[in-house]
């Protein structure tokens, strides 16, 4: 008997132990989504409500209020370097990610400094980094709060917050193309001699980019000054062919091809046949 008491008595001890080690799936599960927008990384951190038939806005999610735009923890949003969220400046760094839904009007999203906590509950306005308005819009129902991000450049990101009938967008944008831009200018400043490569390669991303194009011109002279290849002759004549240089563009094509080698076949068929386009 005695015996029996003790075994039971150990049981009913080892139950806290017993229920902590318990792991059941969560009802709101959680997710997360990675965007690199040209050289800043995003990525928001959210647990996903269901509607479940459930009346969402100004019932589940009451208007007006502080809702923590989404599930258990409170949702973050990180980004690796300076951005701006719909024009407005935000240091990097990771950010509790709030909002204030509105029935009739713009709702208020809102980047807290103390990333770590639990909903809303007890989030403090006095640590806001920034307050931004977005509008909402009338969508496609979507049975699981989402984050998207459909829209996505060098320079910007659209961020969208979609549940039930709702979508709410906003801007991200990081002057990616600016910072660049001073990375080559300074990289090429700092070039030794003999180096075709740095000075082609900021040529390269003006050209594409579309941007600093006296600068990027100036940058391909001294690379094909350097040491003239198929790689920056080609890249000169798809540039003379941009201003409409077409018969200088043929000429140094038939210059780039004359520097081929065994390894640039695929290259010179691609030349030749912007230059029949070209013809």
């Amino acid at each position: 008997m005695r015996e029996s008491i003790f075994i039971v008595a150990a049981v009913l001890l080892a139950l806290p132990a017993i229920a902590q080690q318990l792991n059941l799936p969560r009802a709101s599960p959680k997710a997360s989504v990675m965007q690199t927008i040209g050289l800043t990384d995003m990525t928001i951190v959210y647990s996903r409500p269901s509607v479940k038939g459930r009346p969402i806005w100004g019932a589940l999610v009451p208007y007006d209020k502080v809702w923590r735009t989404g599930a258990n923890e409170a949702t973050t949003i990180a980004f690796s370097n300076d951005v701006s969220i719909n024009g407005q400046k935000l240091p990097a760094g990771t950010y509790s990610l709030h909002t204030i839904p509105s029935q009739s009007g713009d709702w208020t999203v809102i980047f807290n400094s103390v990333a770590n906590q639990w909903g809303s509950f007890k989030y403090e306005q006095a640590k806001d980094a920034l307050r931004v308005k977005a509008t909402p819009m009338k969508a496609d129902f979507r049975e699981l709060l989402t984050f998207e991000v459909p829209e996505v450049t060098a320079d910007s990101a659209k961020v969208v917050l979609r549940w039930e009938n709702v979508a709410v967008p906003y801007t991200v944008t990081t002057n990616t193309t600016q910072n660049a831009l001073m990375n080559v200018r300074a990289a090429i400043a700092a070039a030794k001699a003999d180096d075709w490569q740095t000075p082609y390669r900021g040529a390269q991303f003006a050209y594409n980019s579309n941007v600093a194009l006296d600068e990027g011109a100036k940058w391909l002279d001294k690379s094909i000054t350097t040491n003239p290849n198929i790689n920056n002759l080609w890249l000169k004549a798809q540039w003379q062919a941009k201003i409409g240089d077409k018969a200088g563009a043929m000429n140094t094509a038939k210059a780039a091809i004359a520097k081929a080698g065994p390894k640039d076949a695929e290259e010179v068929q691609e030349i030749q046949k912007q230059m029949a386009a070209w013809k």
